[in-house]
């Protein structure tokens, strides 16, 4: 009787809507998006508001794509095609 008790106990905690969802890697599958340094709309939804790049456990993102993700965020923002921030100072 014991172990009913806690049988159901991940089913309880989970508040997050991210738990039971099954991650796929939004770039694998055919006829995703290429990922290009040039389409900052595409990055931008890789990064948070302080300008750091979302870990692919978060986005789901395969590790080879995440490394193509972070090469191709970095490479825009030195090219200044984006900001390092997301700052805006208006005065």
């Amino acid at each position: 009787m014991k172990k009913n008790k806690f049988k159901n106990r991940k089913e309880d905690k989970s508040n997050s809507p991210f738990e039971n969802k099954k991650k796929f890697c939004p770039f694998s599958q055919p006829g995703s998006p290429i990922i290009d340094y040039k389409d900052t709309r595409l990055l931008s939804r890789y990064i948070t508001e302080k300008g750091k790049i979302i870990p692919s456990r978060i986005t789901g993102v395969s590790r080879k794509k995440q490394n193509e993700l972070a090469k191709a965020i970095k490479r825009a923002r030195f090219l200044s095609l984006m900001s390092y921030t997301n700052k805006s100072f208006s005065s």
